[in-house]
């Protein structure tokens, strides 16, 4: 099957037909991604410019919550690329933090994509790698593109170890980083001592430090990666970050928004930051305004906004689901490419309007 799957069919009708509809597993989204950080990284790049120019729809995400069960949620992220991509689709992503209790993951995802011809599903893809993908690239490029004007980090610090910290750590490698130290600090000593045996199975050559307080590895750490699950802003001491790290704010709700006052502020999307009880969010409501938020990664890209290196300076990422949109739409091109994508024939059966 051809990357374009509906080529030959219009080319011959000029009218658009009912695409065929695949469901693609989670192991075969993996062997997609797996080893190809530098080209998801620059993907992901793209899609943030495609964003910041206008030619992409991504409204609001929707969160259902649950009254019997306050810290789990269901976030729906409907998007729409324009573009070379061309494909509209939904990413339908759980939380459960209480599964780690069991011995499962918190997150579950499904993605589907739609043909923007015809507004037909054509794929149902497991999402969670996806979501931890482009989470992690999203991450590496925002570590390259902010530390262009400052010494590049060479001390790295994982707040939060589970499987985020995990995808951004093997992205940072996959794209060049090296760090001299590695620290980690997770409120679960197992999951800290999971994350250092990872470190050291990945073969990687820094001196790695679990450290029992996030004073420590937030004061020695040139990049910090925040990768929790916390629900409100836990770090509110101003003088941990004297030594102006960069930050990943990757879990959104770990700084007070004293922090952020402080700092250079960066995001993937302002009003789609600054909502959610996101501390960006919790920074606008003290303030009564946005003057603290500096621009875009977009921008920094373009080079409309410079991060100076005299201050702490803080990526938010909200998660965008048009960057789900296009690492699913780069999976299923490859999943198609290798022939191996797995058609339900009959998905669709009322294809004639009257029978």
């Amino acid at each position: 099957m051809t990357t374009d799957r509906f080529t030959s069919t219009e080319a011959a009708s000029d009218q658009p037909a009912v695409p065929p509809f695949a469901v693609i597993s989670g192991a075969q989204v993996k062997n997609a991604l797996q080893g190809r950080e530098k080209a998801v990284v620059e993907l992901v790049e793209a899609t943030y410019r495609l964003h910041g120019s206008g030619r992409s729809v991504n409204p609001p995400s929707s969160f259902l919550r649950f009254p019997d069960r306050p810290s789990s949620r269901i976030i729906a992220l409907p998007a729409s690329i324009g573009g070379d991509s061309r494909v509209d689709g939904l990413k339908w992503i759980s939380s459960f933090p209480r599964n780690v209790e069991s011995g499962i993951p918190r997150a579950s995802a499904v993605l589907i994509l739609n043909d923007h011809a015809t507004g037909y599903p054509f794929a149902c893809m497991e999402s969670s790698i996806i979501s931890a993908t482009r989470t992690a690239a999203s991450a590496a490029a925002a570590a390259d593109w902010l530390s262009r004007d400052r010494q590049r980090p060479t001390r790295v610090g994982f707040f939060g170890a589970g499987l985020i910290a995990r995808y951004i750590h093997t992205f940072l490698a996959g794209t060049g980083w090296s760090f001299d130290e590695i620290g980690v600090h997770d409120v679960s000593p197992d999951s800290a001592a999971g994350f250092r045996l990872y470190l050291e199975q990945s073969g990687t050559d820094g001196r790695i430090t679990v450290h029992d307080s996030a004073r420590e590895l937030i004061r020695q750490s040139d990049l910090v990666v925040f990768a929790t699950i916390a629900g409100e802003p836990h770090v509110d001491d101003l003088s941990w970050f004297v030594h102006n790290p960069l930050v990943l704010h990757v879990s959104l709700r770990d700084l007070a928004p004293q922090i952020l006052l402080a700092s250079t502020n960066i995001v993937d999307d302002v009003d789609h930051c600054l909502r959610a009880a996101t501390s960006p969010h919790l920074t606008e409501q003290l303030t009564g305004n946005r003057d603290f938020v500096h621009g875009t990664l977009d921008d920094v890209m373009a080079g409309r906004v410079h991060v100076p290196a005299d201050r702490p300076a803080v990526f938010s990422p909200f998660g965008l689901g048009v960057l789900d949109l296009a690492v699913g739409k780069y999976v299923y091109d490859e999943v198609a490419r290798a022939g191996e994508l797995r058609i339900i024939d009959d998905f669709f059966e009322e294809l004639r309007r009257y029978g």
